[in-house]
């Protein structure tokens, strides 16, 4: 049985995003869709419609900003970054992710008929 790439849920992808443009600066739409499937050792792969959904919903509440510039490849694109509210709301959805997270590891390691 093949490896399945696992579906990211939108408020994940967009916690991902701005830990990426917080971690490395700006960078454009298909860049931040590459380093995230490097960081997760491809098991996640994003279309590119999914990752400019969530930079266009961050860019809606002020979290990121963007501005033209050319790639490395020397085409003109739209670089993100993120900004001051969007580093103050990462922080914020950073602790609520862990305090999840712990939760449902400790649902998880239950013992069967507890």
């Amino acid at each position: 049985m093949g490896q399945t790439k696992a579906e990211v849920l939108q408020g994940t992808l967009d916690l991902m995003v701005l830990k990426i443009l917080d971690a490395m600066g700006a960078m454009h739409g298909y860049g931040i869709a590459r380093r995230i499937e490097q960081v997760s050792e491809d098991v996640l792969h994003l279309n590119e419609g999914t990752v400019y959904a969530s930079l266009l919903r961050l860019q809606q509440k002020s979290w990121i900003s963007a501005e033209w510039g050319t790639s490395e490849n020397k085409r003109k694109a739209k670089f993100y970054r993120i900004t001051r509210s969007g580093h103050k709301q990462l922080c914020r959805e950073a602790v609520e992710w862990e305090r999840i997270s712990g939760v449902v590891g400790r649902i998880l390691s239950l013992a069967p008929g507890r």
